[in-house]
């Protein structure tokens, strides 16, 4: 599995390192104690992964906005999980906070595969009908319980954070060609339809692809009920211009949803960009990725 460990420090993040997440497992899962333990590289933000032994991975948030996201993901993912065409993270013990670490943390069995990589896929078609199927796969779960999603609003909630971040970019992107796109974005009619359940944060570093098939999704902690246009962003986000059409079909979309699902794209790149530019390259460069996609669709 590969997975996220923050590059960017925050004032409150924890420093967490091979010795003592081994004292963790010894003290909380003494039947895992000894296991081979190394972190997992990667150029995510929220939390620090580290497998153990073969067929294990242990998760750890790294700073306290990341909590919510651990505990939401571990209460929704056995309801959630089964049936879906793609294999979950499967839960294998919930580490409790301590002296040692102060937040909740989890164990989970191991996915193997990579994720994809924008511009380098293996089966762009075969990847956007997975993703496709995916998607609706979701939605047919029951949603009567299910809680707002993080991304689930009303893609307005994100203007004045859009239009903040674009001011910062003044000069590194074509701010003008980026707030006309968005505009239109925001035209689209807004969802009207029944809370339907979302991933919400389909993007490549939450994939794992095996032959170039999606193979697994993991990172859960924004899945939730509302619009469901915002499991829309991996057709920007990782697919290539000549397959989305292929997913937009798949999924059923249609222009008010496929507008919104384009924004939402917009919105997660643009905002990501200014606060990751010099401290997470790899985040950064996937942002500008988006963004020209995005407009070279838009122009």
């Amino acid at each position: 599995m590969v997975a996220m460990c923050a590059l960017r420090m925050h004032e409150d993040e924890v420093a967490l390192d091979v010795s003592l997440v081994g004292r963790l497992v010894t003290e909380q899962f003494p039947r895992w104690a000894g296991q081979p333990l190394r972190r997992l590289e990667s150029s995510g933000t929220e939390n620090a992964m580290f497998r153990l032994g073969e067929d294990k991975v242990v998760r750890l948030p790294r700073h306290p906005r990341a909590v919510d996201a651990i505990t939401h993901e571990l209460r929704w993912l056995p309801r959630l999980g089964p049936g879906l065409p793609a294999a979950s993270p499967e839960p294998l013990g919930q580490g409790e906070p301590g002296e040692a670490f102060p937040w909740p943390w989890s164990v989970y069995g191991w996915l193997d595969g990579r994720n994809p990589v924008p511009g380098a896929l293996e089966e762009p078609e075969r990847l956007a009908e997975d993703l496709a199927a995916y998607v609706r796969a979701l939605r047919r779960k029951d949603a009567s319980q299910g809680p707002l999603g993080y991304r689930g609003v009303p893609l307005a909630t994100r203007d004045s954070f859009l239009r903040e971040a674009l001011a910062q970019l003044a000069g590194r992107v074509d701010t003008a060609a980026v707030a006309k796109a968005w505009e239109e974005a925001l035209r689209a009619p807004e969802y009207t339809g029944p809370p339907v359940w979302a991933h919400g944060d389909l993007m490549a570093g939450n994939l794992l692809v095996t032959g170039g098939r999606l193979s697994a999704v993991i990172d859960f902690g924004t899945v939730g009920v509302g619009d469901p246009a915002v499991d829309l962003i991996s057709a920007w986000c990782v697919l290539p211009a000549e397959v989305r059409g292929v997913f937009r079909e798949a999924v059923g979309a249609g222009e008010a949803e496929w507008a919104r699902g384009r924004g939402w794209a917009l919105s997660i790149a643009v905002i990501a960009l200014p606060y990751y530019w010099e401290t997470n390259p790899p985040v950064a460069e996937n942002s500008r990725h988006v963004i020209a996609e995005i407009l070279a669709e838009t122009a």
